[in-house]
């Protein structure tokens, strides 16, 4: 069986990183500077936001509001990362804002239901509508992350407590406030709030003031990845309904992308801000439609049509295999060797060398 599962990964490996493939993603390679639409005007201190009966009042369904909550992470964690590049670019928190700004940029934050002008630039452009799927998963990645940080004390001892604003339906699906959260997803609290303290106890380990990056980088990743993936793992039953209101691709593609963020996260994949935009360049550019048919997708650029091939076989076959593909792959990332291989085939993405994936894998087993 192991070794059937072992040729199973590596057929899907050899079709994600074909020689055409890995040639044109080197060919197409941004500068990995670009930030989230409008994030030089979103908030990046906390008592930016308004204060009323003595707290802070963040509405995450305002998309520059939910951007500032990632600002203020990004800046209140910049120090840990200092030894990781300059300007902040190393810090690997950036996946999250970043990948929010694709969701906004691309549509994926408005309401597909149509019923509301939420989210589209002839009503409200900034609003975030609580019947789009992408919206909803991603609170989990943001609001919950945010309120493990304040728990954690990474923004020191603030005045005010905090409370995010619930939207205007299913309010039950989320949680507003430190003291909520705790009580509703205990489990995810504590796995944020336990990143977010490994970069604090590295204050204490640090040789002179200046320099707070004494830990590990791949122990970093590991604890935010697991944070991460508990995360969407919780989210996924609870929004299985919001698909409904997606095309039958779009709703594939949604599963399909959170199936291989257990994947990716296994291998403590970095999420710096260049290594992020590279490989956002490759998602979808739009909302996949009715009439979409891979990998002929005539305004998708060719590696666009063969990332969503990739993700759609590796759902396929790990559901096809009752998650034992997931398994074996998390087995072989168990190390830290392991990791580095598992990480070297993903970045290959964007190279056009040529993989010896029969002695990688070998390795790997």
């Amino acid at each position: 069986m192991w070794s059937c599962l072992g040729q199973l990964i590596l057929l899907i490996v050899t079709l994600t990183l074909s020689p055409v493939t890995t040639t044109a993603w080197s060919e197409n390679k941004v500068t990995g500077e670009e930030y989230p639409p409008l994030w030089d005007l979103a908030s990046e201190n906390l008592l930016d936001f308004p204060v009323k009966d003595n707290k802070i009042v963040i509405n995450a369904w305002n998309y520059q509001e939910r951007l500032g909550v990632y600002k203020s992470l990004l800046k209140s964690s910049d120090k840990y990362f200092s030894a990781f590049g300059p300007q902040n670019f190393g810090n690997v928190l950036w996946g999250l804002p970043l990948q929010h700004g694709w969701q906004f940029r691309t549509g994926r934050l408005a309401d597909p239901s149509g019923v509301t002008s939420c989210g589209y630039e002839d009503g409200d452009l900034l609003c975030q509508s609580v019947r789009s799927w992408w919206s909803c998963m991603n609170y989990y990645l943001a609001v919950i992350p945010f309120l493990g940080a304040v728990e954690a004390g990474l923004f020191g001892q603030l005045p005010f407590e905090v409370e995010i604003l619930p939207p205007e339906e299913r309010k039950d699906d989320f949680c507003y406030g430190v003291a909520d959260c705790w009580s509703r997803m205990p489990k995810l609290m504590d796995d944020w709030k336990a990143f977010f303290e490994y970069l604090l106890s590295t204050e204490h380990k640090a040789v002179r003031p200046e320099t707070f990056s004494s830990f590990k980088l791949d122990d970093a990743l590991g604890l935010m990845w697991k944070a991460h993936v508990t995360s969407i793992a919780y989210a996924l039953p609870k929004f299985q309904d919001s698909l409904k209101y997606l095309s039958h691709p779009e709703a594939d593609f949604g599963e399909d992308w959170s199936n291989a963020v257990d994947f990716i996260g296994a291998t403590h994949f970095s999420t710096d801000l260049p290594t992020v935009n590279d490989f956002q360049t490759f998602l979808p550019p739009r909302m996949l439609v009715e009439g979409d048919v891979l990998p002929s997708i005539r305004d998708f650029s060719p590696q666009q049509n063969k990332v969503l091939v990739s993700l759609s076989t590796l759902h396929k076959a790990n559901k096809l295999t009752g998650g034992l593909l997931l398994k074996l792959w998390q087995k072989a990332m168990s190390t830290e060797a392991g990791r580095k291989m598992g990480r070297e085939l993903i970045e290959n993405l964007t190279s056009s060398q040529k993989l010896d994936l029969v002695g990688i894998w070998k390795e790997l087993i």
